[in-house]
């Protein structure tokens, strides 16, 4: 499929996805995605199918979250975002990957959560830790 979408246009849908998503402004959050957009969450195996499902998940998500862009990188038809997000003192990082449609609407979204761990011991020497 080729794509009229360019990668600055699509670098601009994410960057709006995800404000409006910090902003809990639904509207525009809405009008990032495509009506029938599918969300997945390989880590706890759900998905989550059309636009007006995935917006109520999002608005619905329990606590006070934030979140900050670390990094958006997009071509043409496909973007993968770094996010740092907040739930109180709990800090988490997600890597988001988007597939967009000939519109440039968000098709797929499958995000990736990773826990954070302790390195396993003996390679301390090659290691810097931050």
């Amino acid at each position: 499929m080729t794509s009229p979408t360019s990668a600055t246009e699509l670098h601009t849908t994410v960057e709006t996805y995800w404000s409006s998503a910090e902003s809990r402004d639904w509207t525009g959050f809405a009008a990032t995605l495509a009506e029938d957009v599918v969300y997945d969450l390989p880590q706890t195996r759900e998905r989550i199918r059309g636009k007006e499902a995935y917006v109520r998940f999002n608005k619905e998500y329990p606590g006070d979250w934030h979140l900050r862009i670390q990094r958006i990188v997009a071509d043409s038809d496909q973007a993968v975002t770094w996010i740092h997000f907040t739930v109180g003192l709990e800090e988490m990082y997600a890597v988001t990957f988007f597939t967009a449609n000939e519109e440039g609407r968000i098709t797929a979204i499958t995000d990736f959560w990773p826990e954070a761990y302790e390195p396993p011991a003996g390679r301390e020497h090659l290691v810097e830790r931050y």
